[in-house]
């Protein structure tokens, strides 16, 4: 298949698209994608060593993530994540329409991706206002509402006496008793240090952010040419290029997700 190339690997000169120092459409094609591979391997560095962050606080600190995850939302990560690989499929249809020169294809597939990702940005922007709202931040300050502070007592419900009333049996105050100890034991006090899982969670989330707003940014690029009719079967080197990106910026999500939200 031809990809992102005029007809033939023939140089071709008169070709508006071919730049100066290439000798044909597929050398340019193929010295793009290259660059574009190595681009997305600095990314991929950039986002293992906050995974090699996270398995190393994770790991000396496995109180803290069990405790704090409970406060972020799951359905609107996964409603997050929903949208996503959605945005994905129309960011890999839109290359194949640019494939085969289907500009109004095309147009409509690009467009349905940048819808997706400002859905993701409001979603994420209502669990950000969430977090701000409730003190659940990367400070030394983390106070969620209604919690006592780290080392305070909480308020228990004590277990009836045996002789507190006399129709209670021998039998069920011990029943009482061992259901009150089984609810203090299933009590989690919060524990020092809780900040350090929200500045992670307000890290990784936010730097994958900033990418989903870079990817919106080129996608418009992209789209703003699509509609010029930059794009033919034989020239689409920058739709190629920028799906590639943006599904680097799926699958990061895929990984933050679980990693965030459902591992306890």
């Amino acid at each position: 298949m031809s990809a992102g190339k005029s007809s033939g690997t023939e140089g071709s000169h008169g070709d508006p698209h071919l730049a100066h120092h290439f000798d044909t459409p597929t050398q340019q094609f193929e010295s793009g994608r290259l660059g574009m591979w190595i681009f997305l391997a600095t990314e991929i560095l950039l986002f293992g060593g906050l995974f090699c962050a996270y398995a190393v606080y994770r790991s000396n600190h496995p109180d803290i993530f069990i405790y704090a995850h409970r406060y972020l939302d799951v359905p609107l990560g996964a409603l997050n994540t929903a949208i996503l690989i959605c945005s994905s499929l129309t960011m890999a249809w839109a290359v194949r329409c640019a494939q085969l020169g289907k500009q109004r294809g095309l147009v409509i597939l690009l467009a349905l991706t940048l819808v997706c990702a400002f859905g993701f940005l409001g979603v994420k922007a209502i669990e950000y206002q969430h977090k701000w709202k409730h003190g659940l931040l990367w400070g030394e300050r983390f106070a969620p509402a209604g919690e006592p502070e780290h080392g305070e007592s909480q308020k228990e419900n004590a277990a009836p006496a045996p002789n507190a009333s006399p129709s209670h049996s021998a039998a069920e105050a011990v029943a009482d008793k061992a259901a009150s100890l089984l609810a203090t034991a299933t009590k989690r006090k919060r524990p020092s240090n809780v900040h350090i899982f929200f500045g992670i969670y307000f890290l990784m989330t936010g730097l994958h952010a900033l990418h989903v707003i870079a990817g919106m940014t080129v996608i418009g690029w992209v789209l703003a040419r699509s509609l010029r009719g930059h794009f033919t079967g034989g020239y689409f080197t920058p739709v190629d290029l920028v799906g590639l990106y943006w599904h680097l910026v799926d699958l990061i999500w895929i990984y933050l997700f679980p990693l965030l939200y459902l591992i306890h």
